[in-house]
């Protein structure tokens, strides 16, 4: 850790105290956990603590961790052994156990201008469906878009927003593009009708495809009876 993210740390520490739940030092920035119950006034003491000073909120957005570190595919370290020796097909999540932990998070990215410093703020939503977290928009008035966009993207109500509607997906679309468990093809497709001169909801009819690259070529590494005399050997 560098000396300026030591100092930071330190000075969040000592401006919120018990308020911090976890600071966690990552890609060379600091992410600070805090309780849904205490977001508001954690998000105004980095506003306003003098040597924090946070004055801007550059983005937010939404988290879905119900199949957190379940990938079929290797993803902390490359494999060189093909890609079909990458898959784990046993490792796979059949969706969320609140065992696991919270399902919903709001991240909000902020910048200190004065003090040229960042900080992520992480908040895990009280009870999984709906997920619900208060609203920055108080904080900072940019919230607002980030908020209906997550809200949009993700279900995550924003409690005490002034206007949370739909943001970029239409009035009447179901479900929420960005969840885990929402199908890659969607579940409606939309087009223009030409007798009824007005756009029409259909059942979409993409057929879902498999997205796991296959090896096309063969040579001994792929031939089970040599893999076998190798291991064997």
């Amino acid at each position: 850790m560098s000396k300026r993210i030591e100092d930071l740390a330190g000075h969040v520490e000592e401006c919120l105290g018990e308020s911090v739940e976890r600071i966690v030092n990552r890609t060379g920035e600091l992410t600070l956990e805090t309780t849904s119950e205490r977001l508001v006034e954690v998000a105004t003491l980095l506003r306003d603590a003098e040597p924090l000073a946070f004055d801007t909120l550059i983005d937010l957005c939404g988290m879905d961790y119900s199949e957190y570190e379940r990938d079929e595919w290797k993803t902390r370290s490359a494999t060189s052994t093909g890609y079909s020796r990458g898959v784990n097909r046993d490792a796979g999540g059949n969706g969320h156990d609140e065992s696991d932990g919270p399902r919903f998070a709001v991240v909000s990215h902020l910048l200190s201008v004065d003090r040229n410093h960042r900080l992520r703020l992480r908040v895990f939503a009280a009870g999984s469906e709906p997920p619900i977290v208060p609203s920055l928009v108080d904080v900072w008035p940019s919230a607002n878009w980030y908020e209906r966009e997550a809200f949009d993207l993700f279900g995550i109500l924003f409690d005490g927003h002034p206007d949370l509607r739909r943001l970029l997906t239409d009035y009447g679309f179901v479900g929420h593009p960005f969840r885990k468990d929402f199908p890659l093809s969607g579940n409606v497709e939309v087009r223009y009708d030409s007798e009824q001169a007005r756009v029409v909801y259909e059942p979409v009819s993409i057929e879902p495809r498999t997205l796991v690259p296959r090896v096309i070529r063969d040579d001994h590494r792929y031939e089970a009876a040599l893999k076998d005399i190798e291991a064997d050997g």
